[in-house]
């Protein structure tokens, strides 16, 4: 009989969870679970029909990676970025970006651009129809499609994490509609990247994150229970 060496029982029980770590990460990344939801553990035990042991794995692995909060006694929630927090968040995110913007426009081509426009056109879209959901999702596609023209896989796997935070951030403080980056920023940006105006390019970037944080209201966040079974709805 053939033999599983603990390695490989332990990626296949990774990829039985995969679904509802990814489901879960969206919704959070999606300002659908807000900052501060509880997480239980049986209750989403019941929504995905699998054990309480294997929904723990998944708010571990949450945790892991800083979009979810163990608390002892009181169970999961979707983490609360403070303010200095989310701060850095930003700050750390215009550093990396603004770093890499000399590859970037190194590396440029005229598919990179369309790619860009495109994605910025669908997020004015989104606005338009205040639709929270693809704003954001948009938004976070058009900074890693930026960053990724220079091929740095190192960097898109932390600005991947960082964008993920970001939306915690701006769940957490931002204003009752501000769902994502404002558009015209990524026009602008666009337009500066077709120029290959590398010092504007950097500048603009940096405003554009300086922007975000300005417009954070910091203050109290409650918590509460959404409901699961309405957001994941089974197949």
């Amino acid at each position: 009989m053939k033999q599983v060496t603990p390695l490989r029982a332990a990626s296949d029980l990774q990829d039985k969870d995969e679904p509802i770590f990814q489901a879960l990460l969206t919704a959070i990344v999606e300002h659908r679970l807000p900052p501060g939801s509880k997480l239980p553990e049986e209750a989403l035990s019941a929504t995905f029909g699998v054990s309480r042991t294997g929904i723990r794995k998944v708010l571990q692995r949450l945790a892991a990676v800083q979009m979810v909060t163990l608390l002892p006694r009181r169970g999961a929630q979707v983490a609360t970025p403070g303010a200095v927090e989310s701060r850095d968040i930003f700050r750390t995110r215009a550093l990396l970006e603004c770093a890499n913007l000399d590859a970037v426009v190194a590396h440029s081509r005229p598919a990179d651009l369309a790619a860009l426009r495109a994605l910025s056109a669908q997020e004015a879209r989104a606005h338009q129809q205040q639709d929270g959901t693809a704003a954001i999702r948009l938004s976070a596609q058009f900074h890693l499609r930026l960053q990724a023209i220079a091929g740095n896989r190192v960097l898109n796997d932390l600005v991947t994490r960082l964008t993920q935070r970001s939306s915690l951030a701006i769940a957490a403080w931002g204003a009752p509609w501000q769902q994502g980056c404002r558009c015209d920023d990524h026009d602008r940006l666009i337009a500066l990247l077709d120029q290959r105006d590398l010092p504007a390019l950097q500048s603009a970037m940096r405003h554009h994150f300086d922007h975000i944080v300005a417009s954070l209201r910091f203050g109290e966040v409650g918590d509460s229970v959404p409901d699961f079974a309405r957001l994941f709805p089974r197949q």
